[in-house]
Formats: C-alpha cells, structure tokens, sequence
C-alpha cells in the first residue's frame, strides 16, 4: 500500500480501473494482493474484465465470486458469439451458393448428392457445434484461470496459469465431432502460436539472434509458395492427401472437371490415358470440339481445349474472380460486425468502404492465384516439352507469388494458413508412401496438438500482450477480459 495517498499502488499507473473490495469493516482492499487499506480515500472504477464494480444484489455471497462467476458465463456466451457467428455466416453464403445453382443439382440428386433442406440441417448443426466449442473453451480457460488464481494467488501463479487454462481448455474441441478430425486446424492454431513464441524470442535477449532470421521480410512470401507447391501437387495428383473440405474448395476454384485433372495426372505420372474420351465429352458438352492425341507429351489440350495458355489465364482469371467474390464476402462483414460494432454506428461508411475494398483485392488474389497455377505449369510444360511429377511441383510453386496482392498484414495469415494444410498433405503422403509409422496410440493427436498450441497462445496473451496485433487483442479482451495486471506493490512483493 502507498501510506502516502491511502491507494494500493496496484491502481496507480497501467493498473489504474482495476476494482477495489470492500470488507465488513468497510475497509477497501485489493482485488489482487487482497491486501487491506484502512484508508478511506480510494476512487472505484470500472473493472477491466467487463463488469461493473457494484453490489450485483444476489444475497451472502461475496462480490469477487459474483464477479468470478459473471466473467466466466460472459466469456462462455461472448465465444458461443463468435463460433456460431463465424460458421453459420460461412454457412449461410454457402447455403445460398447452392440455392442459386439447385437447377444443376436437381440432375444429380439421384448420384446421392444431399438435398438443400439436408444442407441445411447440416449447416445449423455445425453452427451449433462451433458456438459449443469456442464457449465451451472460453468458459473453460476463464474458469480455470479464476480457480488457480484463487488457489495459488494472483502474482504468484501469473507467470504459468494462463499457460495451465489455455491447455485445459484445449479438449473442448471435441464438441465439433468425437470422431471428426481437425488436424488442419491444429496444425494451424500450431502455426500461429509458432509466430507469437518466435515474436518473444525476437525480442529476447537469451534467444534474439537465434530468431533473427524469422524478421526476413518476404518470409510469408516464401512459406506461400513453398505450400502451393505442395497443396496444388496434391490437388493434382493425391487429392485424397487433401481434408475433405479443403478438397472441395479446391475443386471449385481450380475450376476444372475431375476428368481433366485425372488425365493431367495420367501424363504426370506415366500412365497410360484411359479416360480421354470422358474429357472429350466434357468440352463438347460446353460447345468445344477436340479430338485429343492419346500421344500427347504436355498437357496444354487436356487443361484449356482449343484455347493458347494466354488466352485460358484472361478467361480463367475472370471466372475465377466471381467465384471468389462470395468467399472473401463473409470474411470481411463477419468482422467488421465483430471487431468493428462501436465503430460501424459512428463511421458505418468508412468500415464498409475498406470492407468492399478488402473484399475485391482478395478476391482479385484468389483469382489470380488459381488462374497463375495453371499458367506456370503451361509455361514449364511448353518450355521443357514434357510433363512428370518433378514439374508439377516446381510449376506450382511460383503460383505463391500471387499472395503479394494482399495486405502485407493478411500475408502471413494465408501463409500460415495454406502452410498448415502443406504439412497435413505432406505427411499423409509420406505415411501412405511407406515413409513414416502410422500413430496406432494415438487417435486424437489433433486435440493434443490444439491443446499445447492455445496454451501457447494464451500464455502470450497474458504475458506477452505486445506480440499481439491490436485487432486481434481486441477480440481476445472481449471475449476474455483483458488480464489483471500482477500486483506489484512491495508490500504485496514482501508477501
């Protein structure tokens, strides 16, 4: 306590607004070091968690447990918020995707394609399951960190229980599906909490020259097309490498047919052609008449027809900016409506104006991506006239160039993104070629590898706030509440 003004100094400087207690005596006390200050002079504020500091009215139980008890229940329903909005607002622009081409769909519901009420049904249900999963964690990391903290002591637990919350909190993933596997999106939070532990070494002196090489400006860059070359080799050549979902975006911004991609694949791999004729049918099925060479060293005619390489990149290109545009929709209006809520009332222009712009300059990266990936590899097939494997992989990896598009802040996101799925790809390729164990102990790795990686993430978020990008701290404060600051009083130090 400072005897000079009568306040804890845990509410001086970057402490200030944390909230006061008040014993039965009437004496104030620190919601942190729980220290008393007979002192009547304090100033009450606000609590930084967001809840007020007033009397609740719920009977005999003591204010902090109230309080403990209304951030937990805020956190649960704040990260229902987010998970449900976010999937059912990918769902519901997928779900009218589908209802603009139920005409195409109608022929071949009788192949076992699902109906547009099972659609969905299914979309609902995944919205609740991710509404389930990112309260549930929520609730479950805010619990724990209130319960350690209340055990152990704030200051003396600050430097490990975010750590301790975050991977408790970890197995609330299985809400998603008990059997459905999230290995991509492990591999990505991984990724992520790889970023913020190398921001720490940065800025560490014991680990700062070892990180250096991490500042090399184009790195996202680099990982992007090192991911493209394996992602679109797989597309190409092992889809079943792919996860389900990702696989069918692919498919649809590839923007070719199954059978054009098994005959790319058949030249790539030096198998003999056996479904020429089903690409045949496909492009007169689309008014192009094509008789193709089953001799054929590239294949140029396979993938565009009639058309040069030049000409296939403009066409391609605009179609794949109208199917980009209902992608990149959602991932801008989801947040804005999210992050930006207090400012869209004030400024609603200027947030949509950069939400519309952002929308049309991914849109344009995603485009360009998927028509490029189909240029590189014309252009190395035309320049070596031949087609393997090795060409496949070294034609795809310029197409990460395309990523200099977007924001140098979205960058490393993608990359990081795109990397997670590479690596998935990557190894499920080694174990189905024989060169790595199958795990038979371990059924749920992905859990395991979601759970150490939050609690990564978490224990930055505590500890390290200043590796954070202020965006997104400030989804994290909200759903969590931004952390108590240790009580660094030397009365509370000697304690």
């Amino acid at each position: 306590m400072s005897p000079s003004n009568g306040r804890c100094e845990c509410f001086s400087g970057e402490n200030a607004g944390d909230e006061l207690d008040h014993d039965d005596s009437g004496d104030v006390s620190c919601a942190h070091c729980r220290k008393i200050d007979s002192s009547p002079s304090y100033s009450c504020n606000s609590v930084s968690l967001g809840y007020d500091s007033v009397s609740l009215g719920y009977g005999s139980l003591p204010l902090k447990d109230w309080e403990k008890l209304r951030r937990v229940v805020i956190a649960s329903a704040k990260g229902f918020i987010i998970g449900a909005g976010l999937k059912g607002g990918l769902a519901l622009f997928s779900i009218l995707a589908r209802l603009r081409r139920r005409k195409a769909l109608a022929s071949l519901r009788k192949e076992g394609v699902i109906t547009n009420n099972e659609a969905i049904v299914m979309a609902f249900k995944e919205t609740l399951r991710y509404g389930l999963f990112l309260g549930t964690y929520a609730g479950t990391f805010v619990s724990v960190d209130e319960i350690i903290a209340s055990l152990g002591g704030h200051r003396r637990t600050a430097k490990w229980r975010a750590f301790v919350a975050g991977a408790a909190a970890g197995p609330s993933m299985l809400l998603t599906g008990l059997n459905t596997q999230h290995t991509s999106l492990a591999i990505y939070i991984l990724m992520r909490a790889a970023v913020l532990a190398s921001r720490c070494g940065i800025k560490s002196k014991r680990f700062g020259r070892i990180c250096k090489p991490l500042t090399w400006a184009h790195g996202d860059i680099f990982l992007m097309c090192l991911s493209s070359s394996q992602i679109l080799s797989a597309y190409i050549l092992r889809q079943d490498s792919l996860p389900p979902s990702y696989k069918s975006f692919l498919n649809k911004h590839g923007g070719k047919d199954t059978a054009i991609l098994e005959g790319v694949k058949e030249i790539a791999t030096g198998m003999r052609f056996s479904n020429l004729g089903a690409i045949e049918k496909f492009y007169k099925a689309n008014g192009v008449n094509i008789k193709l060479d089953p001799n054929m060293k590239v294949p140029c005619s396979i993938v565009h027809g009639n058309q040069s390489c030049s000409g296939h990149f403009l066409s391609f290109l605009i179609q794949a900016y109208k199917r980009a545009l209902p992608v990149y929709l959602p991932v801008y209006l989801i947040p804005a409506l999210i992050v930006h809520r207090k400012g869209l009332l004030k400024r609603p222009y200027t947030i949509l104006g950069k939400g519309l712009l952002g929308t049309a300059r991914s849109s344009l990266f995603l485009s360009v991506y998927c028509s490029s990936a189909w240029m590189w590899t014309c252009l190395l097939f035309m320049i070596f006239k031949r087609c393997n494997i090795p060409m496949v992989a070294v034609g795809t990896f310029p197409t990460g160039l395309a990523l200099t598009i977007e924001k140098k802040s979205r960058r490393i996101e993608i990359s990081l993104y795109c990397l997670a799925r590479a690596i998935e790809s990557f190894f499920t390729c080694m174990t189905d070629a024989g060169y790595l164990p199958r795990s038979k102990n371990l059924k749920r790795a992905d859990v395991v590898i979601f759970s150490l990686s939050t609690a990564i993430i978490m224990h930055c978020y505590a500890e390290e706030r200043e590796v954070f990008r202020s965006k997104y701290l400030n989804v994290l404060d909200w759903v969590f509440g931004v952390p108590p600051p240790p009580c660094e009083t030397p009365r509370c130090k000697n304690s």
